[in-house]
């Protein structure tokens, strides 16, 4: 299985030519749909039925370890997303990798 990302443009090239749209036109839907996800996030959860929920989580300061030299530092608080895939998503690929 190959690593590869997908670009904002490479997601506003598919809208385009599945949609007929203008690739302005698809831009546009781009970005505020991620907007509305990054605002949805920030309250701490989005559900996409079918696709998956994200979670917003606090995760508390820890001691860290460079395992190379045993030297401890501080990782700082910080929020993270939590990304949990539906059972359709689940299944669905569970099918495509027997």
């Amino acid at each position: 299985m190959l690593k590869q990302n997908l670009k904002k443009i490479d997601l506003i090239n598919l809208i385009s030519s599945r949609t007929g749209l203008p690739k302005n036109l698809s831009k546009k839907i781009l970005s505020d749909l991620l907007k509305i996800f990054n605002n949805r996030i920030s309250n701490g959860y989005l559900g996409l039925k079918n696709i998956g929920t994200f979670k917003l989580l606090n995760k508390k300061e820890r001691i860290g370890r460079n395992p190379k030299t045993k030297k401890e530092h501080i990782i700082s608080a910080r929020k993270v997303v939590k990304f949990i895939p539906s059972k359709y998503i689940t299944e669905y690929l569970n099918k495509i990798y027997e």
